[in-house]
């Protein structure tokens, strides 16, 4: 994971780091144990009960789904996508004015996210 700290013309500090979401499988696995009950193992045994999930999807479809950078700063986030190539290298005027275009994350309440994810 890159990651860059920069100060904006009015001497604030900002961290800025890429986020890239991957596409995920709540249960990647097979959890049918030798020592579970027969009953049991044959309701697990009838039919694919998993649920595959892309996160791009899950994200809204365009843009973020390939990725946005993150700055934060003292309590405040932004995202900015698609992540621009030379973000990395480029001098931090550059990346203040990335920070300048990027929209104000607004950070999710406690449970709120579980809510979020059971909709998508």
């Amino acid at each position: 994971m890159s990651y860059r700290s920069f100060s904006d013309a009015e001497g604030r500090e900002w961290e800025v780091w890429a986020v890239i979401p991957g596409t995920f499988d709540r249960r990647a696995h097979d959890r049918r144990g030798e020592g579970d009950a027969p009953a049991v193992a044959e309701r697990r045994r009838r039919g694919e009960r998993r649920v595959q999930r892309d996160r791009a999807a899950a994200l809204g479809g365009t843009g973020p789904e390939r990725g946005w950078l993150c700055f934060e700063r003292e309590g405040e986030r932004r995202r900015l996508a698609p992540i621009p190539a030379d973000w990395t290298r480029c001098d931090e005027g550059r990346l203040e004015r990335y920070c300048r275009e990027a929209t104000v994350a607004r950070r999710a309440r406690p449970g709120e996210r579980n809510a979020l994810r059971s909709q998508a």
